[in-house]
């Protein structure tokens, strides 16, 4: 993960949503109908009082849980596996692998008869797949799977040992992505803030 390029990319979210605030202030200085200004009483309030509400997003927990997903991977050697080997698998690797493949076949499984099954769980109302629970758990049921797949065959091939390299795997991509989480926040208030301050343009 290029740190630097995320930093620029959070500078540049500041700079413009300090252009923002400024823009939105003149054109409201100027009494243009449909603009608010983020420094006016109103603009202040929405900040301070919606600021948590804007951030609990979808967004933010998938990006948690595919951060998730991807420091298991890594964690487990699952990734080391896809890099050109000069030699073949061990036979303790032969077997994680098989055993994970066989975990994951089984968490498939399972998820298709909560789908494709008539009158199935996850289905909607009316029968289909989109929109339905499954559709809006389609990331979690995606992240779940692969920190079970790496899990079962770090287990297996001896790379996770104890809870605590288990919890290690859990945490490893979180750390690694927490820039990620940064960008996420300038991101979303930028973008909220263009919503703010054009709401009467932007609204239906």
């Amino acid at each position: 993960m290029n740190k630097r390029f995320i930093g620029r990319l959070c500078l540049a979210l500041g700079v413009a949503e300090l252009l923002l605030v400024i823009l939105s202030w003149l054109l409201s200085a100027t009494r243009l109908e449909g603009v608010r200004s983020l420094i006016s009483s109103e603009g202040i309030r929405w900040f301070v009082g919606e600021f948590t509400y804007m951030l609990a997003s979808p967004l933010l927990v998938w990006l948690l849980l595919l951060m998730t997903a991807v420091g298991c991977l890594q964690r487990s050697g699952l990734l080391s596996l896809l890099k050109p080997r000069t030699s073949s698998l061990t036979y303790r690797d032969r077997v994680a692998l098989r055993v994970a493949v066989a975990f994951i076949v089984i968490y498939a499984a399972i998820i298709c008869l909560l789908t494709l099954m008539p009158h199935a769980i996850l289905l909607s109302a009316t029968g289909s797949l989109f929109p339905s629970a499954f559709s809006r758990a389609l990331v979690p049921i995606l992240a779940f799977g692969l920190c079970l797949l790496s899990i079962s065959f770090g287990m297996v091939s001896g790379r996770l040992r104890t809870l605590t390299d288990i919890l290690d795997a859990l945490t490893l991509g979180i750390q690694q992505g927490a820039p990620l989480f940064i960008l996420y926040i300038m991101l979303i208030q930028f973008f909220q803030s263009i919503i703010f301050v054009f709401y009467s343009f932007i609204r239906p």
